[in-house]
């Protein structure tokens, strides 16, 4: 495996030094920066992709850039056509993606615009919270906008699938539990109350994963988006969802709300105050739920372990949501009672 990986490595290298070089003419790859050029990896995500930087000396002679980021999206798992399919749709809405300078599709290559390591995530902090949803707000309104011909449908089993994380790996594998046949009809039961209630929100462009990890400050001071090739036709709220219940910070109640309703206008403007307060609550719900989930199956399957500290947050989340509607009543204990894990990591 470690072999594979590594044989994939070279030939992703080596393929990017040429396509770089390739992007302005360079004639003459090797001098280009292949002795010079700085390779490294800068992030694995939880999927199957690697991202690595390329990185050449500063040259005020060559028309190149200075850096790329390179994406390793092996195939069949992962498709970097999806990758530019989306970014043609996200910038056509004046959103700020990667320029895609390189496409290898068969081996699932990608040579991409570098946005530096100025994560939002960086910037989280309680005195920060208004001044970096100022920063966000644009870009999810600009979403709204987004054209969804040939996204895939964020529907009914779409979702039910992402709960099945849930119960599979958090409470089967995780805790080796396994629910009664009343539990597992309550469960059911609160699926697919969710999934009414997110059907029932307006729809439009969905990115999927907008959180802090996933934008960017560029020059411009405009949020750079990446992760987007899963993007879908969803919910309204769930980009939202996505952004303010973070996985590296949680913010007050009071804010939450506040920032829900400052987004109405423009994300659900048919829905009055309480019913888009509910949508964005039972949306988070559905969300983090399927995340505890994830994280899960990225130890069990994936052997990355460390997604196992962000537990204690996520049911955090949904046991302070889970009471505020008498809706979720008949299996309030029992969440209660399989979230206790996560408190002990």
């Amino acid at each position: 495996m470690k072999d594979n990986q590594a044989n994939r490595e070279a030939a992703l290298r080596h393929w990017a030094l040429e396509a770089a070089g390739q992007v302005v003419d360079t004639a003459n790859v090797a001098e280009a920066g292949n002795n010079d050029a700085d390779w490294r990896m800068v992030a694995g995500d939880a999927s199957f992709r690697r991202y690595f930087r390329l990185a050449f000396p500063p040259d005020k002679s060559a028309q190149r850039a200075t850096s790329y980021i390179v994406m390793d999206a092996p195939p069949p798992q992962e498709s970097v056509e999806k990758f530019a399919t989306v970014a043609e749709l996200m910038r056509d809405a004046s959103l700020r993606v990667p320029r895609i300078f390189a496409i290898q599709a068969d081996s699932g290559f990608m040579l991409l615009e570098d946005f530096g390591d100025k994560m939002l995530r960086a910037e989280l902090a309680e005195d920060r919270g208004q001044a970096l949803f100022d920063t966000v707000l644009p870009s999810l309104t600009a979403m709204v906008g987004c054209k969804t011909e040939g996204l895939p449908l964020f529907d009914a089993a779409a979702m039910q699938a992402e709960l099945d994380l849930f119960t599979h790996w958090y409470l089967r594998k995780h805790c080796s539990l396994e629910p009664n046949s009343t539990q597992q009809e309550n469960w059911q039961r609160l699926c697919e109350q969710l999934i009414r209630a997110a059907l029932a929100q307006p729809q439009h462009f969905v990115h999927r994963d907008f959180h802090s990890c996933n934008l960017h400050r560029v020059d411009d001071g405009e949020p750079g988006i990446i992760d987007f090739q899963d993007a879908v036709l969803g919910p309204a709220s769930y980009d939202l969802a996505s952004w303010l219940w973070d996985r590296y910070i949680s913010w007050p109640r009071a804010s939450l709300e506040y920032w829900i309703e400052q987004a109405r206008p423009a994300l659900a403007p048919s829905q009055d105050a309480k019913q888009w307060q509910k949508s964005c609550d039972w949306m988070a719900l559905q969300r983090n739920l399927k995340i505890i989930g994830i994280f899960a199956r990225l130890n069990y399957r994936d052997g990355k372990s460390d997604y196992l500290e962000l537990l204690p947050r996520f049911a955090g989340y949904v046991l302070d949501v889970l009471p505020r509607y008498s809706e979720f009543e008949y299996l309030q204990q029992d969440l209660v009672n399989w979230l206790k894990p996560c408190a002990r990591l």
